[in-house]
């Protein structure tokens, strides 16, 4: 599957400033069927995304600035480190080596997703900034492949995020398959605000030699859903137990699946619409107000 581009060619007409949703990736399912030599671990993953997320805001500047606001900036920095400035400098390295000027950028970032929570919050950021400064510096003269393999290179989740829509993710997260019937699904995302390190719940793993994907209905999804599973979860809930206690509370309030996300630990809960949605978050947010619950609908495929 290619990213979208967003309509990055020179001839385009940028109204300032550049805005781009970064919305949260939820793994539906996560298969951990392998491990490379080099260590990383090979997935087969039902991913979609949701139609909440981090909002980032581009505009030409004097010098580089990366601001930040929103419930969740404290938790996270704005220096070099912060894949939001790692996507603009090596996107603009890979614009100057090929003449493109790549001019000083403001880019500031609303935090609204929890950090380290497996929703793709990081990543998702990258990709978002990726699409943002390619429309803000009408780069149409970079290739996709090249874009890919920027994404890649900042993180293995940032080339789906790049694509923002359902699909099938296997390799180390690279190789994506499009997913063009998958629904809509109303869903309430809760985190005990508890970060987990990815590497640690992978070293965690009871096995890393587990069956794959079975996709045997593409017209029953919850049908493929419930025959599906989080491998990582297990050993994520061994760190944080608050994820078990997570997905009890959303299946009190209704939901007819519930899963954790990712590495962690945000969990979801399925729901028949996004009525009972919003209604269940509302409650729960209620009920455990330290933690953080969030309703929301995913995209379809298409």
């Amino acid at each position: 599957m290619r990213p979208s581009l967003h309509g990055s060619g020179a001839e385009l007409d940028v109204s300032l400033p550049v805005t781009e949703l970064a919305p949260a990736k939820i793994n539906l399912a996560l298969h951990v069927t392998g491990q490379r030599p080099d260590g990383y671990h090979l997935i087969e993953s039902i991913v979609t995304f949701a139609d909440i997320g981090d909002h980032l805001t581009f505009a030409p500047a004097d010098e580089d600035r990366l601001s930040l606001s929103g419930p969740f900036a404290p938790a996270i920095t704005g220096g070099s480190d912060n894949l939001v400035a790692r996507a603009r400098d090596g996107l603009r390295r890979l614009l100057q080596a090929r003449g493109v000027e790549a001019p000083a950028v403001a880019i500031h970032l609303e935090k609204n997703l929890p950090v380290a929570s497996g929703i793709g919050g990081g990543s998702a950021d990258a990709a978002a900034t990726l699409r943002g400064l390619l429309r803000l510096w009408s780069a149409g003269s970079i290739s996709i492949n090249e874009i890919e393999a920027l994404a890649l290179s900042i993180g293995a989740d940032v080339p789906m995020c790049m694509a923002g829509r359902p699909l099938i993710a296997s390799g180390i997260g690279e190789k994506l398959s499009p997913l063009t019937d998958m629904p809509r699904f109303a869903l309430v995302l809760g985190n005990p605000l508890r970060g987990v390190s990815t590497p640690e719940v992978f070293s965690r793993l009871a096995s890393r030699q587990n069956t794959g994907l079975v996709l045997n209905d593409p017209r029953n999804w919850m049908s493929i859903l419930n025959a599906s599973r989080n491998d990582l979860e297990r050993a994520a809930s061994d760190l944080v137990p608050e994820i078990e206690e997570l997905c009890e509370l959303l299946r009190s309030r209704g939901a007819v699946l519930t899963r954790m996300s990712g590495s962690g630990a945000t969990c979801f809960g399925i729901f028949d619409s996004r009525r009972s949605a919003d209604h269940a978050a509302s409650m729960l947010q209620a009920e455990r107000p330290d933690w953080y619950f969030a309703s929301t609908e995913t995209i379809a495929g298409s």
